[in-house]
């Protein structure tokens, strides 16, 4: 009896380590798959490849997606800071390893004495747009994420790009260009000194350029946390930097700052659930614009023949619409967000669909198109962790180095975010923040995951929906979606097209009565990061020469 006993344990025993070998047999075949380039458990996609490798270090550290994704945006505030830092504004969306999704908005407001006939100045090209700066909320934002997702010590986020505004960074070919365009003019003159050698000599690309002011400033911030930048030494410097170049910013709009946590949005998309920022960004228009294209049914044959040519007939019709309805994407908290919130609908969708003609297109007052400005620049990150949780993060100083005003004290690019007014408002009420096309989205199915988000202000919801489409229903890649060329259609329903875009596409278009001009840059930039089957795809636009990692 104890004899068979045995032998049942013993069977029992080789059944279970034979299950076992199995499960770890699979585990590894199904490792050993993943294409070369991919990752196993996490990765970084930001502009820059240093900013990525420091984001990937901060995860294998043990801090959370929101920890590298505060500590890559510092870094990409220092590889390029032409398109946002911490004088800027963000907006997040967070999905914890439970899938619970939040977005933490920091966007930059509109100050307490903000001019009532501001918005009669557009549009304005001066040297420098101090009337236009908004309070930033970059450091309150990072505050309130780390508060509720941070695991690493806040200090120890700030370190790698201290380290690294100290040492000096290697000016890219990237921001280089940008630096040969900074006027030379009284105004302009403390931001030209931050790119200028010892000789007055503008910077090159390969040199280095040190940010020692600002270091010192995220010094101050990681020692003494967020309220020194809102309430101490840095809000006092930073009030009278401004208000001695001519600004209207003062110590109660920095007092009183608050960043906001709210549900996010989400909608069906397909096979997944797509979730992303209410008013005032622009998610609810990239929504409309994927649910108007959805509903005809792509797939990859969509790009071949005739059938291309009214696939991007259709697209830019889309894009004309939802310029006609970008008025309507305010701040919740002035404005109601009924009317944006129907654009996320099915219905409405289905709608504006009926309304495209194939065979022509309209003038502007068919789309109730307002003249508006077009804004550019901005920085995306892109994380997911092993754990399951994800950060889209979305951040701007506005414009090319936004106001084009450093302040001396502190070495803090300011923003000109009010200027995101223009056109899209009667009326800038204090307190209030700007509408915007930042979109962070996270998408979820049962076996998938995709985080990504683009820069590129106006330009960001034609690059997130190129991306998008072609690669959920077209059947590309991720990273030959991101990489496909654009077509942007402008605020004035005028098409531009990329310059590796299809010329015979163009022509055709052009014959369906489209108005084509010529865009002097492209500034559309999506960086993503997706799961699929236990593989982790990480894609930096190549338009802006950044690099993933991960591991």
């Amino acid at each position: 009896m104890a004899r068979s006993k045995a032998k049942v344990y013993l069977c029992c025993a080789l059944i279970l380590i034979s299950f076992i070998s199995i499960i770890v047999c699979i585990a590894v075949f199904a490792k050993r798959r993943c294409p070369n380039g991919t990752f196993s458990k996490a990765a970084v996609a930001t502009d820059s490849k240093i900013c990525s490798e420091i984001g990937r270090g901060i995860l294998e550290k043990g801090g959370s997606a929101v920890d590298a994704a505060i500590a890559a945006l510092l870094c990409t505030f220092l590889a390029n800071p032409h398109s946002a830092g911490i004088g800027g504004g963000s907006i997040f969306t967070v999905m914890d390893s439970s899938g619970v999704v939040k977005i933490l908005n920091s966007r930059e407001e509109a100050p307490k004495k903000v001019k009532s006939d501001l918005l009669e100045s557009c549009p304005e090209k001066s040297m420098t747009d101090l009337k236009w700066i908004g309070v930033p909320g970059e450091i309150r934002g990072f505050e309130m994420a780390h508060k509720l997702y941070g695991k690493l010590r806040w200090a120890d986020l700030f370190q790698p790009t201290i380290k690294l505004a100290r040492q000096g960074i290697p000016i890219s070919e990237i921001l280089q260009p940008y630096i040969e365009r900074i006027p030379n003019t009284n105004e302009t003159q403390s931001l030209r000194k931050l790119f200028t050698d010892t000789n007055d000599n503008l910077l090159k690309t390969g040199d280095i350029v040190k940010f020692e002011k600002l270091a010192d400033t995220l010094e101050m911030i990681a020692k003494q946390g967020a309220d020194v930048f809102y309430n101490g030494k840095i809000a006092e410097d930073l009030v009278q930097d401004v208000k001695a170049a001519g600004g209207t910013l003062d110590l109660e709009d920095l007092a009183s700052y608050r960043a906001t946590l709210t549900d996010a949005w989400n909608v069906p998309m397909g096979e997944y659930q797509m979730y992303f920022p209410p008013p005032p960004a622009g998610g609810s228009l990239l929504t409309l614009i994927l649910n108007i294209m959805r509903g005809y049914k792509l797939n990859p044959d969509t790009l071949t023949g005739k059938e291309k040519t009214l696939f991007y007939h259709r697209y830019i019709e889309s894009f004309k619409f939802a310029n006609g309805l970008k008025k309507y994407i305010r701040d919740p908290r002035f404005t109601s967000e009924k009317r944006a919130k129907q654009f996320t609908e099915e219905g409405f969708a289905n709608y504006i669909r009926s309304l495209i003609t194939d065979n022509t297109t309209h003038d502007l007052q068919y789309y109730n198109v307002t003249p508006h400005l077009d804004s550019i620049g901005t920085t995306h990150v892109s994380v997911l962790h092993e754990d399951g949780s994800a950060v889209a993060v979305t951040s701007t100083i506005n414009t090319i180095f936004g106001s084009r005003v450093v302040s001396p004290r502190t070495g803090i690019i300011l923003n000109n975010e009010l200027k995101d007014f223009c056109g899209r408002a009667d009326s800038i009420l204090p307190g209030e923040r700007p509408p915007s096309s930042m979109s962070p989205v996270v998408m979820k199915s049962k076996s998938k995951m995709l985080v990504i988000g683009g820069s590129g202000g106006s330009m960001i919801t034609t690059g997130m929906a190129s991306a998008l489409i072609n690669h959920l229903w077209l059947g590309k890649s991720l990273e030959d979606a991101i990489n496909t060329a654009i077509v942007f259609v402008d605020s004035k329903n005028a098409v531009k097209f990329e310059p590796d875009f299809d010329k015979g596409v163009i022509e055709a278009l052009k014959a369906l009565g489209h108005n084509h001009a010529t865009a002097q840059k492209f500034y559309n930039v999506v960086n993503a990061v997706e799961k699929e089957d236990g593989c982790i795809f990480a894609v930096s636009d190549a338009r802006k020469k950044g690099e993933p990692d991960g591991y």
